[in-house]
């Protein structure tokens, strides 16, 4: 087990603790308008590292049609509108996850890798019956990870534990890892499965794990054992999707997160979720996102850094990242 991970050196509990002890960086100019898809104009209260990495973000370029399975219009989220984001909150670099509009055409997907350069790597969606060259083309092209979605519409219909497997098998002779987005109920259901995989698994979101109930949720304990296990992440995002205390601050989200950083900061990562396409448009300020990491690694020092630089450089093959302190 890495450091920070084994089971019985860590709290499990949520209780409070102290505040971050660390000053705010001197404040730099706000922005004169919005980012797209992004409230307010503030750039985050505490400067982010060098190589900071947005490690889950998704690309809706209208150049691209949506699956026939999808019934939503996409938002208008290219390229270009989030290298404005990038440059609001200092991260230089990002993780490309494939959303469900696209079923499992990656096309968009690899056009943003293209596009965002070195800097950038994806992680695909795609079906069960995925041939090896499909994949290997991917992987030409930056592809590090394959999300397997149950909660959302799928263009093959019900995702399953046996498509889960399968895809966790073709992955492995790649090196890469699989991301899921999973119900709570799911995760705590699924948990043998998930943590029989035979490559890196990756928890979407917090788990969606409800802040309301935290260590009482049967799925924290369930995440909790799989980062005992040595081989689970999770992505520290989409905090607004269970919040009940809403925006900017989900304060509600703060002991969870922080239980999170004490269970294992070396396998935890941090994304915006940008463009947010699960809440009202405007609503959420990703400068406001990128401060509560900060208020989630308040009594772990250094935590941050490891986050959001030296963890995805290892998680996603970036170039190497000095150890943070």
């Amino acid at each position: 087990m890495e450091r920070g991970g084994e089971a019985g050196q860590h709290q499990a509990g949520l209780s409070a603790v102290p505040a971050a002890s660390s000053p705010p960086s001197p404040p730099r100019p706000p922005l004169r308008e919005p980012a797209p898809h992004s409230a307010g104009l503030a750039r985050p209260a505490f400067r982010l590292p060098a190589l900071a990495c947005d490690s889950h973000m998704h690309v809706f370029d209208p150049r691209f049609p949506p699956s026939p399975h999808w019934t939503r219009r996409p938002p208008d989220a290219p390229v270009a509108a989030y290298r404005r984001l990038q440059e609001r909150l200092g991260t230089a670099r990002a993780v490309v996850v494939t959303p469900s509009t696209y079923g499992t055409d990656n096309a968009c997907t690899l056009d943003a890798l293209r596009r965002l350069g070195d800097g950038a790597r994806g992680v695909a969606v795609v079906d069960a019956g995925v041939p090896a060259a499909e994949l290997d083309r991917l992987a030409a092209h930056g592809v590090r990870g394959l999300r397997v979605n149950f909660v959302t519409p799928q263009s093959w219909g019900t995702t399953t534990p046996e498509m889960l497997t399968a895809l966790a098998a073709k992955a492995a002779r790649l090196g890469w890892h699989i991301q899921v987005f999973m119900h709570p109920e799911q995760i705590a259901a699924l948990e043998p499965v998930l943590a029989r995989l035979p490559v890196p698994l990756v928890i979407d979101h917090l788990g969606r794990i409800d802040p309301a109930r935290g260590a009482d949720a049967g799925a924290f304990g369930a995440v909790r054992r799989l980062l005992d296990g040595g081989n689970a992440w999770v992505k520290l995002s989409g905090a607004y999707m269970r919040s009940a205390a809403g925006g900017p601050g989900y304060a509600d989200t703060v002991p969870l997160g922080r239980a999170l950083v004490r269970a294992a900061p070396e396998r935890l990562v941090w994304g915006s979720d940008w463009p947010h396409t699960t809440e009202a448009p405007g609503t959420v300020d990703d400068a406001a996102l990128a401060d509560l990491l900060q208020d989630w690694c308040a009594d772990a020092p250094g935590a941050a850094d490891r986050i959001l630089v030296d963890n995805p450089a290892r998680l996603y093959g970036f170039d190497a990242a000095p150890a943070a302190a």
